[in-house]
């Protein structure tokens, strides 16, 4: 029999699973059972969540891989750590540089939109201060996936189809080879065909050996440098070499009794938590589906976001502190000019992008949540010949404007749009969540936390519900599901509103709460390929 593994005509309904001893959840099951594995063998939840990021660069490469970012909130030992693994562009990278190729904006693709790949690097530090088990163990079925095979998932099946087009313009340069002959040498792989990547692992096993340090101060941090030389990208060994993963302190609101935790910029979960400090200065009493709840939610993110782009960077550049941001006197400020009608503020770039989302928990109390990505799908297109590591577009995220904050410049750090969530309460761990999907996580952050904690819905109904999400300017799109007479009272308010059945633009999320008498609650999107491995 044959069948189409992307196409289900009737509805279906996922029910919140529960747990005691542990829990991971991410979008793709094998990694969240390999990362269950890991419990079962007596490590913590920072093991497990290693483990299936990991596991994660074999098995959804459409979105993350080796020369992936990460970001990380950890709640260990009764309290909540921040980890930024994000890295700054080379060091020969300029501005001038950047004009002399004819760029007004950052190119998407090829050399010059990578930054230094902070992933393995997070691994390592994560490890170092929270793990339990072998450093070398958590490589093991991520090793025997690239090794031996695997199936590919549905979700993962046609996010790879989607970048076989995009990638065909580039498969007469030079530069371009690896990544075509690792991922696209007989195109787009079938859904439920296996697929085995041997260089990945190959270099996984060498990560292992060495507990990363190969990649930033060893043979592969030489096989990034040969091959930049070789095809003009500017990339060298020792921007590697001077890179490490820098531990931060996160950043939270209070609201309505909650607190709400994110990394600080250089990425932009302060922009979810900006909405939130504005939205409960509102009345959104009205139900989540109502017109006037949807518009409301929708301006406060427009006056985030425009913010939030203006004057999100590198933190040692940043004009406009995340202080005064996050402040009483901001909120009510942008919340007082939302009114019964659509602003038109300065628009954003809506590309849903190439991330993935996990979290874990076990019996001691220990949570974690961590996101790992390229940026969009598959990232540069640039992949070390030999090593199967594929690396990231992050560059992108930078400005040519001299006057901005974000403009790029040696070693900075770029806009970033990948962003852990945390909740707490009185003190307490509450859990992990996160919603991928480039510009759409924060849209995605203050929706699902306002269907808990305003609308009381469930884990899983809250991740189900469906979504707005602002593209720019006065548009608007609503996923199906909402009652149309939302999209006609947005329109009468001047939203240009366009209604959607492409689930995948918003966004695919988990989460895991722990109870107060400490039972484990997890859920996944029906957006994705999603598992929650449970124990």
């Amino acid at each position: 029999m044959k069948f189409d593994m992307l196409n289900y005509r009737y509805p279906s309904r996922r029910s919140v699973i529960y747990g005691r001893k542990g829990m991971v959840c991410t979008s793709q099951p094998l990694a969240a059972q390999a990362g269950l594995d890991i419990l079962k063998k007596g490590g913590n939840a920072v093991d497990a969540m290693i483990a299936t990021a990991i596991c994660m660069t074999v098995l959804e490469p459409t979105g993350n891989g080796l020369g992936s970012d990460a970001f990380d909130l950890v709640w260990f030992g009764g309290k909540l750590y921040g980890l930024n693994g994000s890295g700054g562009a080379p060091k020969l990278q300029t501005l001038e540089k950047m004009k002399a190729k004819g760029y007004d904006s950052m190119p998407q693709r090829g050399w010059d939109s990578v930054t230094v790949p902070g992933a393995v690097s997070a691994w390592g530090e994560l490890h170092r201060r929270f793990g339990r088990l072998p450093f070398k163990e958590l490589f093991a079925a991520a090793i025997d996936y690239a090794e031996n095979g695997y199936p590919v998932h549905p979700i993962v099946g046609r996010l790879w189809n989607d970048a076989a087009k995009v990638f065909m313009p580039f498969r007469d340069k030079p530069e371009f080879r690896p990544f075509l002959e690792t991922f696209l040498k007989n195109g787009a792989p079938a859904v439920g065909s296996v697929v085995k990547l041997p260089d990945h692992a190959r270099t996984l096993r060498e990560l292992a050996e060495t507990n990363c340090e190969s990649f930033y101060r060893g043979r592969i941090a030489a096989a990034f440098d040969a091959f930049s030389k070789e095809t003009g990208g500017l990339l060298r060994a020792e921007d590697l070499a001077a890179y490490r993963a820098e531990w931060v302190e996160p950043i939270r609101t209070n609201y309505k009794g909650y607190e709400v935790c994110e990394i600080p910029p250089n990425g932009h979960g302060i922009v979810a938590l900006m909405t939130l400090n504005m939205l409960q200065k509102m009345d959104t009493s009205l139900g989540r589906d109502a017109e006037p709840t949807v518009h409301k939610q929708l301006e406060a993110m427009k006056l985030a976001f425009t913010d939030g782009q203006t004057y999100i960077a590198d933190p040692r550049f940043m004009k406009m502190k995340t202080d005064f941001l996050l402040s009483d006197a901001y909120a009510a400020g942008r919340s007082g000019e939302i009114g019964a009608e659509a602003l038109l503020p300065k628009p954003i770039d809506p590309q849903c992008g190439g991330t993935v989302y996990m979290c874990a928990a076990d019996s001691e109390g220990n949570m974690i949540s961590h996101i790992q990505s390229n940026f969009r799908g598959f990232g540069s297109g640039i992949v070390i010949p030999g090593c199967g590591i594929a690396l990231n577009d992050r560059g992108n995220g930078f400005k040519l404007d001299p006057r901005s904050d974000d403009c790029i410049a040696p070693g900075k750090k770029p806009y970033h749009t990948i962003i852990p969530g945390f909740l707490m309460k009185d003190g307490r761990a509450v859990g992990p969540f996160g919603v991928m999907g480039g510009f759409m996580q924060p849209q995605g952050h203050v929706q699902v936390l306002m269907n808990m904690i305003d609308y009381g819905l469930n884990p899983q109904e809250a991740l189900d519900a469906p979504r707005w999400q602002w593209i720019g300017g006065r548009k608007v799109e609503l996923e199906a599901g909402f009652d149309p007479a939302v999209a006609e009272g947005l329109r009468k308010r001047g939203h240009e509103v366009t209604v959607t059945d492409d689930f995948l633009s918003f966004g695919r999320g988990q989460m895991i709460l722990r109870s107060d008498d400490d039972v484990l609650i997890g859920a996944t999107e029906p957006r994705t390929d999603g598992c929650v491995a449970a124990w």
